[in-house]
């Protein structure tokens, strides 16, 4: 009898399984059935029903996506994490391979503050060289007012003095503010050093 029993409900589990269906609510807000999910259903709440027609699991396309966008996102976080942690401790190493004290920190500023000061009166004399040449230029440039039509090279020498001079003030503008980034540099690479070294003697 047991054998039976036994058989009987064998044989009932493919029937069982092939009965399990799937159902959603369209897009349209019409009910859609099927043995497979319907293509009306991607994308929108499924639910898998048994052989009885009861809901035994509901599929949540939507909230699946938003799950799988939120681990990229997190995973993404975590690499630019790691890549900030791991260019910091390139920094880190670097900063102490190059300096033994505070004291020669101090010494590198002082060389290129020095340094930034001579490239600045290095423009200085070319800028005064331009000039003198560009008043040269002008003079010859009056010499034809109302006698003939300059020579066009001339023009064009004028227009160059004029870009060459825009050019050198630009760079010393730039130097100028080059002392404040020296100093942030240095100040930065200052701050840091004493906390490591000090960390490091704990």
């Amino acid at each position: 009898m047991l054998r039976i029993a036994l058989v009987f409900t064998l044989a009932a589990l493919p029937i069982a399984a092939e009965a399990q269906s799937y159902r959603c609510t369209g897009k349209d807000g019409k009910k859609y059935y099927g043995q497979s999910i319907p293509p009306a259903c991607l994308g929108m709440p499924v639910e898998q029903l048994n052989a009885q027609g009861m809901v035994s699991k509901r599929f949540d396309a939507a909230a699946s996506a938003a799950e799988r966008e939120k681990k990229a996102v997190d995973e993404d976080e975590r690499k630019k994490r790691e890549a900030v942690t791991k260019e910091e401790g390139r920094r880190n190493r670097a900063l102490l391979a190059t300096y033994t004290s505070e004291k020669d920190i101090d010494e590198a500023r002082g060389r290129a503050l020095k340094d930034n000061e001579a490239a600045f009166k290095d423009i200085e004399q070319r800028i005064a060289g331009l000039k003198k040449r560009q008043d040269e230029l002008k003079k010859e440039l009056d010499f034809f007012q109302g006698k003939t039509k300059p020579p066009a090279k001339l023009n064009d020498d004028i227009r160059n003095s004029d870009f060459d001079i825009k050019t050198q003030e630009d760079l010393m503008a730039a130097k100028k503010k080059g002392v404040a980034l020296i100093n942030s540099r240095y100040d930065e690479d200052k701050k840091r050093y004493g906390e490591l070294t000090r960390g490091a003697s704990k």
